[in-house]
């Protein structure tokens, strides 16, 4: 079974969105990790974005990359440019793959405006993640 990492830069949005739709995507042919460079916890917002589309990430952690250096990850994706950059050194044969998606933690404005943006970032998520699975895993 491949083992994934998607990595971000406080595993709180971003990743745990990407977690989340590969983990629906990928199905028993993956298991689907997501740390970041810092733990800030889970965004309330990014958890009801999910459910709002039937899938619950409620039950995610914040976890920092180091709690993972023992797994030997196929895949490592990182989803924020400063988490590529930043990244500390992460002993890894992993096929490394980036998209830099928009923080919707950094949105502003009403909080309708702010949950769109977060639904905005969500859909980019969904579609890279669908594509990911499909390209990668199955064969």
């Amino acid at each position: 079974m491949k083992k994934i990492l998607v990595l971000c830069t406080g595993n709180s949005c971003r990743s745990q969105l990407a977690e989340g739709f590969l983990r629906y995507f990928a199905g028993d042919q993956a298991e689907i990790y997501s740390a970041g460079i810092e733990t800030h916890g889970v965004n309330p917002k990014a958890i009801q974005i999910m459910n709002e589309i039937g899938i619950d990430i409620s039950s995610h952690t914040s976890n920092h990359i180091n709690e993972y250096t023992s797994i030997d990850f196929d895949y490592l994706i990182t989803v924020c440019d400063h988490a590529k950059e930043s990244c500390p050194y992460f002993p890894t044969q992993a096929i490394k793959f980036h998209y830099n998606f928009p923080d919707p933690a950094k949105a502003t404005g009403t909080d309708e405006e702010i949950m769109n943006e977060f639904r905005k970032v969500r859909e980019l998520i969904k579609d890279y993640s669908s594509t990911f699975v499909t390209e990668n895993l199955h064969s």
